[in-house]
């Protein structure tokens, strides 16, 4: 196979982790200006760059057939940086910032990236995840907290709430970690029957991102965690 089209899919894998680095960055001045944006958003817009290179990679893979082993372990270690450790430098720093917040809370973050090593490190080895997930995939967890990084800026103060604040961050990192069957967004045809629930994900997910734009990613999650286990019960 023609060397730049076997190692196209790991260059984007590559964007994945470099757009997770710069995200890291921006996390650590929140609150300041970059042009006309504060650091947090600069740090989202990174995470949703690499959620975009983590999608187009996998993509491109199967378009191609260049599929390798290299690229699967490449591909877990961008996420695991992006997904997992790039959120948590943003939630930390976002909560260190607030004198109202103890410190331990904004250290309690850390768990985000340990679940979502051990998450990553499971669906390497487990089989059954081929069509599905078990557990919340770690992209979804980064998506769920730029939606929290969103209402904080929109001044909604009970997420900023210690309590609840580490409530959040424990349960996200049991979701990454549970025994929780979730379906995927892999479409072997595009009818209605058979993909019920993607399509009412996709169609909820923008019809929630119209009406509350980038503040409604917390709510997408949680849709698609309800989703997953109604068609769980169903199943």
């Amino acid at each position: 196979m023609n060397p730049i089209r076997r190692n196209f899919p790991n260059l984007l894998t590559c964007l994945n982790i470099l757009s997770g680095c710069v995200a890291i960055v921006f996390a650590f001045h929140p609150q300041e200006l970059f042009g006309v944006w504060p650091g947090w958003k600069w740090a989202c817009l990174a995470i949703a760059v690499a959620a975009v290179a983590d999608f187009m990679d996998g993509f491109m893979a199967r378009l191609l057939h260049a599929y390798s082993e290299l690229g699967k372990q490449l591909d877990s270690l961008s996420d695991l940086v992006s997904f997992g450790v790039a959120p948590a430098m943003m939630i930390m720093n976002i909560l260190a910032v607030n004198p109202n917040i103890p410190p331990f809370i904004g250290w309690l973050t850390l768990l985000v990236p340990i679940a979502g090593a051990i998450r990553l490190a499971r669906f390497n080895i487990d089989t059954r995840q081929s069509s599905g997930f078990i557990g919340l995939p770690i992209p979804a967890n980064a998506i769920f907290w730029i939606g929290w990084a969103a209402l904080v800026e929109a001044g909604w103060a009970w997420v900023e709430n210690p309590w609840i604040v580490g409530a959040i961050v424990i349960g996200e990192s049991w979701l990454m970690v549970s025994p929780l069957r979730l379906f995927s967004l892999k479409f072997h045809d595009y009818k209605w029957k058979g993909n019920e629930y993607r399509w009412i994900l996709i169609i909820g997910a923008a019809l929630l991102l119209a009406l509350c734009g980038i503040k409604a990613f917390c709510l997408i999650i949680l849709f698609y965690i309800l989703l997953a286990i109604a068609a769980a019960r169903r199943a």
